[in-house]
């Protein structure tokens, strides 16, 4: 694949959370996580499904960069900064990776 261009990267990553029992202790376990991926640079993350249920969240993470390596580099440094956490238990990471010349 030519790394020329803008190529686009995303995850979905299906978590289950430990020993949670609230809404409210659910956000203090999820907040500093998508606080460390926003502050990487290139890379932006938010909490996308299942807000309403306390143990189980989907975090959503999108990349864009100048090659399809750096893409791929960066979903792997996100995917690894979600699934190093003890407290977090990956249950499933979906992943995409997008040329502009892909449409």
């Amino acid at each position: 694949m030519a790394d020329d261009g803008m190529f686009s990267g995303t995850l979905k990553i299906d978590v289950l959370l430990g020993e949670v029992h609230s809404l409210k202790e659910k956000r203090a376990l999820i907040r500093p996580v998508l606080a460390d991926l926003n502050r990487r640079a290139g890379v932006g993350a938010a909490e996308v499904a299942l807000q309403d249920l306390h143990r189980r969240a989907v975090l959503g993470v999108a990349v864009v960069a100048g090659t399809h390596a750096r893409v791929v580099e960066l979903l792997d440094d996100s995917e690894g900064a979600v699934a190093w956490r003890p407290e977090l238990e990956v249950l499933s990471v979906h992943r995409r990776v997008r040329s502009d010349q892909d449409e």
